[in-house]
């Protein structure tokens, strides 16, 4: 495997065969490929390993081939907006893109003491894997490519004093966009989410029968999500939209379901019932017991005698 890592965006350009960048912390670009250069752009059967030292946003249609994020396969599409922040890597091999694709890339350094540098760390899909990436509609890609051109635009005109400010207007509005489009994927993908949280209860379900709880305690969201095969801000993103809970929410309500069961056993001892389902210390049980029924474990277990 060829490992690449860029670690400016000078070097970037250079290897897209792109002019130099008019600013070194920031570069915005468009790839025409006629259709002997498509044919050509096959990489030989050799895979080629990406790591960029700063932010880059695509938007390219993969004719054939595959990328890799991760241990995960990119599900190949038309109109994709790829997003990765520093020190991310890519896996590309056989990549075939079409005749029109578009980037951004932009170093921290660029947004350094900007609202956009705080902002840009709560949009999650700068941590989804690649196969989670997202698939336009033609509309939305008519969008986000006006977006492109209005950046490049400005990128291209004489700098002044204006044009950063101008620069970042038009990328947070891209950014803005991109993720009333993300909003729009997760409501549109209801089959799919709902396998998501299937294989999601699944696991858990395979988990607490073989009393791995018990060794290994209460399976966080990140051990899930690597069960999953997806990173854990896109499985939780998922479940919440699906569900209205979080993934945490997902687990404990899993575990509180688990312990009323085990509560209504003969006998049955709040010390131990916490240590089955993975508790270090009791007291930590009934604190979440009591938070999501409103009832101490014990009160659980007389309100059932009663009943």
């Amino acid at each position: 495997m060829i490992k690449v890592n860029y670690k400016s965006i000078t070097e970037f350009t250079r290897a897209q065969h792109l002019p130099e960048p008019e600013n070194p912390l920031f570069a915005v670009g468009r790839k025409r490929l006629d259709e002997d250069e498509i044919e050509n752009c096959v990489s030989s059967n050799k895979e080629i390993s990406y790591t960029n030292q700063f932010y880059v946003i695509s938007l390219k249609n993969i004719v054939a081939g595959e990328l890799m994020y991760g241990r995960t396969k990119y599900d190949c599409s038309t109109g994709t907006l790829l997003f990765t922040a520093p020190d991310q890597t890519i896996v590309a091999k056989d990549v075939v893109i079409s005749s029109d694709s578009w980037f951004i890339a932009f170093h921290e350094d660029f947004i350094s003491g900007l609202d956009i540098r705080k902002r840009i760390k709560n949009y999650n899909f700068f941590n989804y894997n690649v196969n989670e990436a997202l698939h336009l509609s033609p509309k939305e890609e008519q969008t986000i490519k006006s977006i492109f051109s209005n950046i490049e635009a400005e990128y291209q005109n004489n700098q002044d004093e204006f044009s950063k400010e101008i620069i970042i207007s038009h990328l947070e509005t891209l950014l803005k966009y991109a993720n009333r489009f993300y909003k729009r994927q997760f409501l549109h993908r209801k089959v799919i989410n709902k396998d998501l949280i299937s294989r999601f209860k699944g696991i858990l379900d395979i988990y607490f029968e073989r009393g791995q709880q018990m060794e290994e305690g209460i399976p966080s969201v990140e051990w899930m999500a690597k069960q999953l095969g997806i990173s854990h801000r896109y499985m939780s993103d998922t479940i919440k939209a699906e569900t209205g809970k979080t993934a945490i929410d997902q687990i404990n309500l899993y575990v509180i379901e688990e312990a009323k069961e085990l509560l209504l056993a003969p006998n049955a001892s709040i010390s131990e019932t916490a240590y089955q389902l993975g508790f270090e210390y009791p007291q930590y049980f009934s604190r979440l017991f009591k938070k999501k029924t409103g009832l101490s474990p014990r009160e659980y277990i007389e309100s059932s005698l009663l009943n």
